[in-house]
């Protein structure tokens, strides 16, 4: 799993798995979920992530 903040954009990145994302979803009002060709999430973005999360975490995820 990796995360990848992008302060300028506000948005946390959370990658699970390797593969082709085929198809994107907002499941939530700011929140996105990556999809392969069968249907497994591979990805997830969080927007609006400063107001959603600790700092600490954020921090984490940028470097």
């Amino acid at each position: 799993m990796k995360l990848k903040y992008d302060p300028e954009a506000n948005a946390l990145y959370v990658r699970f798995s390797t593969g082709e994302i085929v198809e994107s979803e907002e499941v939530s009002p700011g929140v996105i979920l990556d999809y392969d060709d069968e249907g497994h999430i591979l990805a997830l973005e969080l927007l609006q992530a400063r107001e959603k999360l600790a700092p600490e975490v954020l921090t984490e995820a940028a470097e």
